[in-house]
């Protein structure tokens, strides 16, 4: 049978993201911590994580494990552990995140977590000025698109988002199916384009990886909102690359199309972060709620 403390180690390691940050949770020092993942590796006979400067990335097996576990843990721990779980929950929670995502996604799974006393305050932004609050203490959990740099930080990969190109139809159909094939960034460059931020974060990632350079095309508009992003495609001012969920309605609905079809769709991990050994039980189970939901939802 497996250790119980081996695998208490392991959930905070793969919620953490970080050996010494499970070490400071847990009040271990580290190599107590490697020493136990290890055992647990070779009790189970899979590696668990992939250990670099940035941190420690899970696998898969990681994964379904923390999947299994999770929640049977905490119950374990909040039973060994004196004081009332719903007052713990109807402490106040301070979540940022972009506010599309927040609005047709995390915002409506967190809901059913209201009936247990859940008190959440909502911070909308973009990825960098989030995680800049998070690093100051000014937010306790961020849904980030870009994976955090600072010291400091956790990160635990939440979901995949796809990226597709869309413009209206009739500008879609403007485009020389021909020259496309051949050539797509001359056959793409009398589109305008409708971005999110000025340097052109996603459509720029979109053309890099797609076509191996920037686009020439004229930027029509600015708006820091995918959803306001798409409505302004639908009235035909221009193209622009969002995330399938984003688009998904439209699409079924023929408002838009699709200008381009990769082989392989372009994606982009969204992040769950927060500041390692300040996480509180009613943090612990958003986190836990996200991911389970994550799951369920296969990508974006």
């Amino acid at each position: 049978m497996t250790n119980l403390d081996r695998l208490a180690t392991f959930l905070s390691i793969y919620r953490l993201g970080s050996l010494s940050a499970a070490a400071a949770e847990l009040g271990l020092t580290q190599p107590a911590v490697t020493g136990q993942l290890l055992k647990l590796e070779e009790e189970l006979g899979e590696q668990l994580f992939v250990r670099s400067r940035l941190g420690a990335a899970p696998t898969a097996r990681a994964a379904e494990l923390a999947a299994r576990i999770g929640t049977r843990i905490d119950e374990l721990r909040s039973a060994l552990t004196p004081g009332d779980d719903e007052v713990q929950y109807r402490e106040q929670v301070a979540l940022g995140g972009a506010s599309d995502g927040m609005a047709t996604r995390f915002l409506p799974a967190l809901a059913p977590l209201t009936e247990r006393g859940l008190r959440l305050t909502v911070t909308l932004g973009l990825a960098d000025e989030l995680l800049a609050a998070l690093e100051a203490a000014r937010l306790d959990l961020v849904i980030s698109s870009v994976r955090p740099r600072q010291r400091g930080i956790a990160a635990i990969p939440l979901i995949d988002e796809e990226f597709i190109l869309v413009a209206a139809p009739a500008l879609a159909r403007s485009v020389d199916p021909a020259l496309l094939a051949a050539d797509p960034v001359p056959a793409l460059a009398h589109l305008p384009l409708i971005a999110y931020a000025g340097d052109l974060p996603i459509i720029r990632r979109y053309w890099r990886s797609e076509f191996g350079r920037r686009p020439p095309n004229r930027v029509a508009m600015v708006v820091p909102d995918l959803r306001a992003i798409l409505a302004v495609v639908v009235a035909g001012a221009g193209a622009s690359v969002l995330p399938r969920y984003i688009a998904a309605a439209a699409l079924e609905a023929g408002s838009v199309s699709t200008v381009h079809t990769p082989e392989v769709p372009p994606l982009n991990t969204i992040y769950l972060a927060h500041r390692p050994g300040t996480v509180r039980p009613v943090v612990t189970l958003i986190r836990d709620r996200l991911l389970e939901r994550a799951r369920a939802w296969g990508s974006l």
